[in-house]
């Protein structure tokens, strides 16, 4: 599976969980180098707090476009150390 944002490649990865329809990648496969800061939260009635990062790729922002829940409710232990996207990433 790849995730793609602004046609670059932001994760790649065939260790993916599909979660709420949203495919959910390692983190260590996201390319860190389209990584920057977000501190925005969400939360998730069963699956606990959710933090964001924003992507940066050619000179585009894309703000809180990838989530992650650093320590999610045991229920949803299979997304910890994964990461999922929207707001115009395309997972294929």
């Amino acid at each position: 599976m790849k995730a793609i944002w602004n046609n670059t490649v932001i994760a790649e990865s065939d260790d993916t969980v599909a979660v709420e329809g949203n495919c959910y990648f390692p983190e260590s496969s996201l390319k860190r180098e389209f990584v920057t800061f977000s501190n925005h939260k969400t939360s998730c009635s069963w699956k606990g707090q959710a933090s964001y990062y924003s992507l940066l790729v050619n000179g585009e922002l894309n703000a809180d476009a990838v989530w992650y829940y650093h320590d999610p409710k045991a229920e949803a232990e299979v997304v910890k150390g994964r990461v999922a996207f929207w707001k115009g990433v395309t997972v294929q």
